[in-house]
């Protein structure tokens, strides 16, 4: 596994990074047994950046995580990131953000304790509390980071401006934010400004939630991806239409479509650390292969070609989710 710096100047992390989200019943029913296999074979294949949030799960994901470690994971051969701040019900409906200076610092010493840890390697807001500046909230994690219980500050779907404002206070390591074939969206503002002051990306949503995937994109009855605007309709069958070119440049090359995409997202610079979001070895192994993928300039215009940014229908997510994001904005 190839290594990159995480910011200019940052900690050193593997060239990728696992997803623990998807273990935690975001996506339909997760395996714990299966799912503390997939964070084992991580390690084991050099992935070292491990990716969770307090609210996946309602605290099951950092727990699961714990579980890991105590299985013979050495806390220091791992970079944890965790975001916090989603509010949920407990029914699981997500009912606000809250990143107010006094959440963060309740947020992360609950997290401290899932964890069974006394510090986390980056902590991140995941998405702008509208009530509280950035600069708040950003300085009240630097004091955590001046205490000993964080090491870096890191961002989630913030804007250009709010990114600008938040790293005045205390330099940001990555902003988290999703990055994929079907969702182009940072590169217009957001990763010029990232480039400028030295931040790095970690991509989630490398495979749009498996649309990049004909074998994952028909959902089953009942998948929570089902509320998504493009997984619905005849939005589905418009995005499915654009695999028919990425189709069959992957099979020159010998590979499936979802390696192709995640080969591509890794090729757009060392900057840019994608997030295998999965709950299974066997998908994880998939993932890890199309790190090794060498793309040509004329491989990468043709993957680009087959699915235009402006043709890809529907949202990202439904429109009070798209209302919180400071990244779209």
């Amino acid at each position: 596994m190839e290594t990159t710096t995480l910011g200019r100047g940052g900690p050193v992390v593997s060239r990728a990074g696992l997803g623990l989200m998807g273990m935690s019943g975001i996506y339909g029913e997760a395996d714990d047994q299966e799912s503390l296999a997939t964070i084992r074979a991580a390690v084991d294949a050099g992935i070292t950046l491990l990716d969770t949030g307090d609210f996946y799960g309602m605290g099951h994901n950092e727990l699961l995580l714990r579980d890991a470690l105590r299985r013979g994971i050495p806390r220091d051969s791992v970079f944890i990131q965790v975001k916090f701040g989603g509010q949920r019900d407990p029914s699981g409906a997500f009912i606000g953000h809250d990143a107010s200076p006094a959440g963060a610092k309740n947020s992360l010493a609950y997290t401290l304790t899932r964890l069974g840890t006394d510090y986390v390697d980056l902590y991140q807001p995941a998405r702008l509390d509208p009530r509280v500046p950035i600069e708040e909230t950003v300085e009240a994690i630097a004091e955590m980071v001046q205490a000993g219980y964080v090491r870096h500050i890191g961002l989630s779907e913030m804007g250009a401006d709010t990114i600008r404002r938040a790293h005045a206070v205390h330099p940001i390591a990555a902003l988290q934010i999703e990055y994929s074939l079907m969702s182009r969206g940072i590169e217009a503002q957001i990763l010029p400004v990232l480039r400028e002051l030295g931040i790095s990306v970690t991509a989630y949503g490398i495979l749009s939630r498996g649309l990049l995937n004909r074998e994952t994109a028909r959902l089953a009855e009942g998948d929570p991806r089902a509320r998504f605007p493009r997984f619905q309709g005849g939005n589905l069958e418009r995005n499915l239409d654009l695999l028919n070119a990425l189709e069959k440049i992957a099979e020159q090359r010998g590979v499936s479509t979802a390696q192709l995409a995640i080969a591509w997202v890794a090729a757009q610079g060392e900057d840019i650390i994608p997030l295998i979001g999965t709950k299974r070895r066997d998908r994880l192994a998939e993932a890890i292969a199309a790190l090794d993928l060498r793309l040509t300039a004329d491989e990468l215009a043709a993957i680009e070609a087959a699915v235009p940014a402006g043709q890809v229908a529907g949202t990202r997510y439904e429109a009070a989710q798209m209302g919180a994001l400071d990244s779209e904005r």
